[in-house]
């Protein structure tokens, strides 16, 4: 059992399983759990660890972590020391929104051809930051003050941090991107190569926390960091403005919530499909005993391939901003809807997407997750986002932050694919103050009213069916938190109509997927899930083995 989480930003290791008496933080970088968890231990309570992990993976994991991007959180809290008095399921959404100069047709040139490049790279491509906003709507449910939370991030921010070897390898292969995107120069860059257990100083990011510690959000959304990012729109043609930063706003929105074989399913709501693609795909194999299955054979790989297919499917013909265009929930997560949908299950055949749907809109996969739990049963999964690794690439002058680059996750061009290979709809075609259509899927798991599982990853359109095979292997195939985390994934998302499937596949199930008529694309690997899972008395916190995914407890 861990004793005590110390943070000393110049050694330390990636722990990825402990089982912890009290409480437990996971997330993608072992500094910034340890943060989580000496907040816990300092008489925080979950939303407050939430709240100071993920302001240090602004810090000490910027290719994701970040104030500059977006996401959701989803909790369930049960504190009666709560501010409000009352626990309750939460959901706040913090995704970011497209500029008020935003159009729909913005990122076609004057013949109507897509420019990809506008909408993917440089200041262009990014939507009004929402995860300032996000950490104070947050506040209400959280304990301590503020300053306090953001301190760690500070420290490691004007201090400095150790590199690890997959952080110093992005920073030297981003370089000559950093320095075309930014125009001032930025801590990322240096004259010789990054190496392992280099020190990263940001004394410009610094600045920043400091403002918002001092002057809450106002100190990223008004006064001198607004000034410095419209500085930078300016010099780098981008369209967010001082209107568009001071009215953001994240939103509280009523979870997703569902039942799914003796246990409460709690998850995010649109503008992120998760949720809904979550309950959709768990319902429609709810009924076909998929234990008897086993654990990833074909027969129990196919069953859920077809349910992720009409999901995905789903997914491109009506999904979008609630707030913006009409979304057919009740029918999309009705059980006899869904049971219509697995109609045409064929066992041992191979379905087809030509005649399951029209699109789907797929988002990149450079995002991250963190899981909370505290001793007195809160439970908070977070999900945030730059979309493409570091975002824009696009460094704001003076402020240290990477602006994100979601713009591309709306729609550019009905039928037209993005560089991700995924084609758009007008459900998510782009709009001013419109939030772009979103595959997070921060979600906990109730048993017997209690948390269960706290669980997430980052992944783009591959994180739903991450988070929905993490849970089946739990549930339904009795795995260990750690099994369940690090077993190898598959994924469908309905077009394009392959099955990929992550390096180290038995070759006799691949084999017999494409005899049913698959086909199969072998893919390195597929989302970092973080996972703490509650069984009696212990919290058994794992980090994902795929990066340097990292769990402490006490």
């Amino acid at each position: 059992m861990q004793s005590k989480a110390q943070v000393n930003p110049y050694k330390y290791r990636i722990q990825k399983k402990v089982t912890a008496g009290k409480g437990a933080v996971v997330s993608a970088h072992p500094l910034a759990s340890q943060v989580g968890v000496q907040i816990l231990q300092q008489g925080g309570n979950a939303v407050d660890a939430a709240i100071a992990t993920q302001l240090a993976l602004a810090v000490v994991y910027p290719g994701a972590g970040n104030i500059g991007g977006g996401g959701f959180l989803v909790g369930h809290l049960k504190s009666a020391r709560l501010r409000n008095g009352q626990g309750k399921n939460i959901a706040i959404d913090f995704r970011e929104t497209a500029p008020a100069k935003a159009s729909h047709d913005m990122y076609l040139d004057s013949t109507g051809n897509p420019q990809l490049q506008w909408s993917q790279d440089g200041a262009l491509s990014a939507g009004v930051p929402g995860t300032v906003a996000g950490l104070f709507a947050s506040m209400k449910y959280a304990r301590l003050p503020f300053k306090k939370l953001i301190q760690p991030a500070i420290d490691l921010a004007e201090k400095g941090f150790s590199l690890t070897q997959s952080q110093a390898d992005d920073l030297n292969v981003y370089a000559d991107d950093f320095k075309k995107h930014s125009t001032t120069p930025v801590a990322f860059v240096k004259f010789v190569p990054w190496k392992e257990g280099d020190i990263l100083v940001q004394l410009n990011l610094a600045a920043t926390l400091k403002r918002i510690r001092d002057k809450g959000a106002k100190g990223f959304y008004e006064g001198e960091t607004a000034k410095l990012i419209v500085e930078e729109m300016e010099r780098s043609k981008g369209i967010i403005s001082y209107e568009d930063l001071k009215n953001y706003k994240a939103k509280e929105r009523v979870p997703i919530r569902f039942s799914y074989k003796g246990h409460e399913i709690i998850s995010m709501p649109l503008p992120s499909s998760g949720g809904i693609l979550l309950q959709q795909m768990l319902t429609m194999i709810e009924n076909k005993n998929i234990a008897a299955l086993k654990f990833q054979t074909a027969a129990s790989i196919q069953l859920m391939v077809e349910a992720e297919r009409r999901a995905y499917a789903d997914r491109a013909a009506y999904m979008g901003d609630a707030d913006f265009v009409k979304v057919p929930l009740a029918t999309l997560l009705s059980k006899k809807y869904l049971n219509y949908r697995m109609s045409d299950f064929q066992p041992g055949k191979a379905g087809n997407s030509k005649t399951t749907g029209t699109a789907v809109i797929k988002e990149s996969d450079q995002t991250t997750h963190l899981s909370v739990i505290d001793a007195e049963g809160n439970a908070v999964s977070v999900t945030t986002t730059l979309n493409g690794h570091f975002g824009s690439r696009t460094v704001v002058g003076g402020a240290g932050f990477l602006l994100n680059d979601e713009m591309d996750d709306f729609s550019i061009k009905t039928g037209v694919p993005n560089m991700y290979g995924a084609v758009g709809n007008e459900q998510n075609a782009i709009a001013p103050n419109k939030r772009m259509l979103s595959s997070m899927t921060p979600t906990v798991v109730l048993k017997n009213g209690k948390p269960f599982l706290v669980v997430g990853t980052p992944g783009g359109t591959t994180i739903p069916t991450s988070v929905f095979q993490s849970i089946v292997n739990v549930i339904d195939f009795k795995m260990s938190a750690d099994d369940a985390v690090n077993k190898l994934k598959f994924h469908h998302q309905w077009l394009p109509d392959e099955v990929y499937y992550e390096s180290g596949f038995d070759k006799n199930i691949i084999a017999a997927l494409e005899a049913m008529g698959y086909k199969t694309i072998e893919k390195g690997s597929i989302g970092r899930v973080e996972m703490i899972q509650v069984t009696g008395k212990k919290i058994i916190a794992v980090g994902d083995g795929r990066g340097d995914d990292a769990a402490e407890g006490y």
